[in-house]
């Protein structure tokens, strides 16, 4: 009984506490009038969007080198062309072997980089040319401001091809004093070169010239390779891999006088830089000419093209229009492709957005930035373009704050080409082409350039 007596008191306790629960949906303190906090969404704020020509971008040393001539319909014409030094094996000297060689073949051989194709690859045909540099490629910096001298009086060799970027190649590989073999390599372009070439840099060649591989590059200069303009189609640009493994590779046969045997000599490719040139289309034109007045339109491109410089003009009147404490919760900026310009060349798969300092450097904004305390870390900066909302979203609430506050001065914020890392890219590229033409600040248009404001008022 005594413990029956306690179970009923509980349960009478229970039932006068669940009672006095007027509204069972309400978890939490009540608010009271004097201390409400509203959250309200402002997505009118002006932006003005102006084109302007990308940064001088470095060009040599590259993961990913541009090979291309694209004729965009909107943006104009992108020409990008290789120049490769050459070099002895072994980056030495080299010996001829005793006795006759015959040179059968000898072939440029250029590794594509991985997912590396833009433009047309289904009716555009496409033929590489190679030619003679008449200077040097040194292991210093180029940016692509950089004009070639180049030997076109003689083509080297060509190669007609179409961009199947992601195919293997199979080859038949000589094997000194046994049977050839069958093997498979990744994928690669194949560009034949004149014999007659490798015999004059190589086998007739003076004798002081392959002692000294320094020698060797001084006389020889090395290899311009570009694209023929007179292909089908718009055409599009190709990134290769020149790492190591880029050569001429010369299949010879050697006689000694009693045997007779086959064998690969590689002269490798080591240093080499790419030659940018851009013909903007009218229309570009017509942007680049006007950068006082905010644009209906902006036009971003990879290859050291275009960028796009934004500005919130009115974003400290924000809080005076509001009236009282303000606390931004999140800001997204929300960019959009002009409707129909994704067709059939696909928009950047990422943005970068960055600021200038005072001294008109590049720095992250201080929701990418690691010294900043408010940053959730650079992935979640975003400026990856989402296929089914056909949109970018960049999250940059502690930058519009210290905006809005005067906490931090705009000397320039800008849109740009970006490579496709998890991680944000303020630097400019050569490594990748590619282009966006976004709408901008157009009130009348659904897909204009937005700023999505959620904020806090605080009423005290």
């Amino acid at each position: 009984m005594k413990f029956y007596r306690l179970d009923l008191l509980t349960l009478l306790i229970s039932l006068f506490i669940l009672n006095s629960c007027k509204n069972q949906d309400i978890i939490g303190l009540g608010v009271i009038n004097s201390n409400q906090v509203n959250g309200s969404l402002i997505d009118t704020a002006t932006i003005v969007v102006n084109t302007v020509p990308e940064d001088s971008v470095q060009t040599n040393a590259l993961g990913h080198s541009a090979l291309s001539y694209f004729k965009d319909p909107v943006f104009g014409t992108t020409e990008s062309n290789l120049a490769m030094d050459l070099n002895l094996p072994g980056l030495g000297s080299y010996a001829l072997p005793v006795g006759t060689i015959t040179v059968d073949s000898a072939l440029l051989v250029i590794k594509y980089a991985r997912n590396s194709f833009y433009g047309d690859s289904l009716t555009s045909r496409y033929k590489a040319n190679v030619y003679q540099l008449k200077e040097r490629v040194l292991s210093q910096l180029y940016y692509n401001t950089k004009t070639w001298s180049v030997d076109k009086s003689t083509l080297l060799g060509s190669k007609s091809f179409v961009a199947r970027t992601s195919d293997s190649v199979k080859i038949i590989n000589p094997v000194a004093n046994g049977p050839d073999t069958l093997v498979k390599l990744s994928p690669q372009l194949r560009i034949p070169i004149s014999t007659a070439f490798i015999n004059k840099i190589i086998y007739n060649a003076p004798a002081d010239q392959l002692k000294s591989n320094l020698v060797f590059k001084n006389n020889v200069k090395g290899l311009y390779v570009t694209l023929d303009q007179n292909q089908t189609g718009p055409g599009g640009t190709v990134m290769f891999a020149l790492d190591s493994a880029a050569s001429i590779q010369i299949y010879y046969k050697h006689s000694d006088g009693t045997v007779i045997d086959t064998g690969v000599l590689a002269l490798p490719s080591v240093t080499h830089a790419i030659e940018i040139k851009h013909t903007r289309s009218a229309a570009v034109q017509t942007e680049l000419a006007n950068t006082t007045t905010g644009r209906k339109t902006f036009y971003i491109q990879g290859l050291g093209g275009l960028r796009t410089k934004i500005s919130f003009p009115y974003i400290k009147n924000i809080i005076k229009t509001i009236g009282g404490d303000v606390v931004i919760n999140r800001a997204e900026l929300v960019v959009t492709p002009m409707p129909g310009s994704t067709v059939p060349f696909a928009p950047l798969p990422k943005l970068s957005l960055y600021r200038l300092d005072l001294a008109k450097q590049r720095q992250y904004v201080q929701d990418a930035s690691p010294a900043d305390a408010r940053s959730f870390g650079q992935t979640i900066l975003g400026g990856f373009y989402d296929k089914q909302q056909q949109q970018y979203h960049f999250v940059i609430t502690a930058y519009i704050q210290d905006l809005m506050t005067g906490k931090s001065q705009d000397y320039g914020t800008y849109l740009g080409a970006s490579v496709l890392t998890q991680q944000p890219t303020i630097a400019p590229t050569a490594e990748l082409d590619g282009r966006t033409l976004a709408v901008g600040f157009d009130t009348a248009s659904p897909y204009r350039i937005k700023l999505n404001l959620f904020y806090t008022k605080v009423v005290k």
